[in-house]
């Protein structure tokens, strides 16, 4: 097949990561596929981000080779020491990426709460149900001015959340970044809401849960992550926090469908707490990783 791979202008650089994109065409200049790489810089400086996709008709005709091909050389270029992608379980994808040398390091269970079928009531006895030395506080959009240190703090929960295999690195958090990252979401017509438990002691933030919610307050919300400081760990505030998400997301947005969660599928603590919740599973995603 004749293909001609051209490089794009993509806009959509974050404030701490970047993108590549390209696009394939056939000998008639009708696009067949394309590529995206993204670069991350702190403590994942080191990673690139695949996501691939070739027309179900022109697949097995040598276009997903030739694209990965193209994005494989740009992170060498820039230096990066691994690719990572994702496929859902059964996929094209999931068969392409293992027979081109990528090695599976992830398993995600992807799981859904119809919010038609949440019991208000059970919610209320989980959120009333005394948390002694804690107490709850939430927010949509951008983290308070008072909460903005502490929450960027608090970020340190995630470090350690189950990854198996993946070369993840550190996510290095501080005010500018949890700024940015809500100003991402709002820039593209999207909502934020965030629950956090707060230390009574010294009102700082010991866990959060985040939610995005399309802006049109329709379809399915997003679970973003939930994280406990490990000095604050074994009190319950995680199912706390998401049960109070969940009752925020019911009240506010009627014609919200459900809300949808991933989680490692080594990760049983939160997988237990969104099973308790009433989530259930609807497919399982691998990541894979190719090693340069």
């Amino acid at each position: 097949m004749s293909l001609r791979i051209t490089p794009l202008t993509d806009h959509a650089h974050g404030a701490h990561s970047r993108r590549l994109a390209w696009l394939a065409s056939d000998a008639d200049s009708i696009p067949v596929g394309t590529a995206f790489l993204r670069l991350f810089d702190g403590g994942q400086q080191h990673l690139a981000e695949l996501t691939l996709h070739v027309h179900p008709v022109e697949r097995r005709k040598g276009v997903g080779s030739q694209l990965l091909d193209t994005a494989v050389a740009a992170a060498r270029d820039n230096a990066r020491r691994c690719v990572s992608a994702q496929a859902e379980a059964g996929s094209p994808g999931d068969h392409f990426l293992p027979a081109h040398g990528f090695r599976k390091v992830l398993t995600l269970r992807f799981a859904r709460l119809s919010l038609a079928g949440v019991d208000a009531v059970a919610l209320a006895e989980i959120i009333e149900r005394p948390h002694p030395g804690y107490r709850l506080a939430s927010w949509q959009g951008t983290v308070p001015d008072d909460l903005a240190r502490t929450f960027a703090a608090s970020r340190r929960a995630m470090d350690d959340m189950p990854m198996d295999d993946t070369d993840h690195g550190i996510v290095i958090w501080d005010v500018d970044r949890v700024r940015a990252a809500a100003k991402a979401v709002e820039d593209r017509g999207d909502q934020l809401h965030t629950v956090v438990a707060i230390d009574t002691s010294d009102d700082s933030i010991a866990g959060f849960t985040e939610l995005v919610v399309p802006g049109s307050g329709t379809g399915d919300g997003q679970h973003y992550g939930t994280g406990v400081l490990p000095e604050h760990r074994g009190h319950g505030l995680g199912r706390w926090m998401k049960a109070e998400s969940i009752r925020q997301a019911h009240g506010r947005y009627p014609e919200l469908g459900g809300l949808l969660t991933d989680t490692a599928d080594s990760n049983t603590h939160m997988r237990h707490i969104s099973d308790g919740l009433g989530y259930v599973p609807t497919h399982t995603t691998l990541q894979y990783q190719l090693d340069l």
